[in-house]
């Protein structure tokens, strides 16, 4: 019944919690690592680090499924990371013209 049901739930959300909290943390750290070297390499902060750290950041952890697979989660991260920030981007611009001054 529904009981049984949510107990099988429960207890997959608690056996695959570590897992899924670990893979975020793997590709948190990999994403800031490519993200902070090319600040540093490039010497300026863009929009551009970001996509190209998602890029980086997606063909890096899945290399070990082969060059395809690599080349293909490389271009999901840069197009993933570059809706991100167009998307930031977009917001920023709306919310900054409610504070341009007016004149009286």
């Amino acid at each position: 019944g529904f009981k049984s049901r949510l107990q099988s739930m429960t207890t997959t959300v608690k056996v695959k919690a570590p897992v899924l909290g670990g893979n975020f943390g793997v590709w948190g750290f990999t994403f800031a690592t490519c993200d902070c070297s090319l600040i540093y390499f490039r010497n300026k902060e863009d929009h551009w680090n970001s996509i190209l750290a998602g890029a980086i950041t997606g063909g890096l952890l899945s290399m070990r499924s082969g060059p395809q697979t690599a080349l293909t989660s490389a271009i999901i991260g840069g197009v993933l990371l570059a809706l991100i920030e167009g998307l930031s981007i977009g917001i920023t611009r709306m919310t900054a013209a409610q504070f341009k001054p007016v004149m009286p």
